[in-house]
């Protein structure tokens, strides 16, 4: 699948102190209080393509299904974004929601299946889909802009790779500490 061409409006990655307040949610995963954020947020756990060093970031489930399980996420800065062009690299990962972590594969989804993700969002969250497309530079309201703006979006399934473990963490999946 070819990445998809993002307009021209999209918002470049955060830098200075509103990259910091994007990543402060990773410190509060650090330290233990992942569960503040429910189950909106994830803290997913990626390799990087070039360095190979481990590295985080904190995205929003956009969807979820507990019976798969499998967690839906978009990289609202589009397919440039690191952790996606890492799981594009390394698809096999670990994420965490709350204290429990799962070990995941990244199924990259086609344009279409994000239109009607994106479209059945904007139901469930009115008010954040339009602030959400406001933000990525994209229009909003009514179903057919909401559709438009999940083909213009990468939407990403992490779907859980088999029985969870102990403490969640899937078979196999080394600790924190053994890494």
């Amino acid at each position: 699948m070819a990445d998809r061409q993002i307009p021209s409006l999209r918002l470049r990655p955060p830098t200075g102190w509103r990259r910091l307040f994007f990543r402060a949610p990773i410190l509060f995963f650090r330290v233990g209080l992942g569960p503040l954020f429910g189950k909106r947020l994830l803290l997913l756990h990626h390799t990087g393509r070039v360095t190979g060093l481990g590295r985080m970031t904190v995205v929003e489930v956009v969807s979820h299904d507990p019976a798969g399980p499998s967690w839906t996420v978009a990289s609202g800065f589009g397919p440039k974004a690191a952790w996606y062009r890492n799981l594009r690299a390394q698809p096999k990962t670990l994420i965490q929601l709350g204290n429990r972590r799962h070990a995941v594969t990244a199924h990259f989804l086609p344009s279409e299946e994000g239109a009607a993700i994106m479209a059945d969002y904007a139901r469930r969250h009115p008010r954040t889909a339009r602030r959400l497309c406001a933000f990525m530079g994209l229009p909003a309201g009514g179903e057919e802009s909401y559709r438009a703006a999940g083909r213009a979006v990468p939407f990403v399934r992490l779907e859980a790779d088999g029985e969870d473990g102990p403490h969640g963490r899937g078979p196999g999946v080394p600790t924190h500490r053994e890494r």
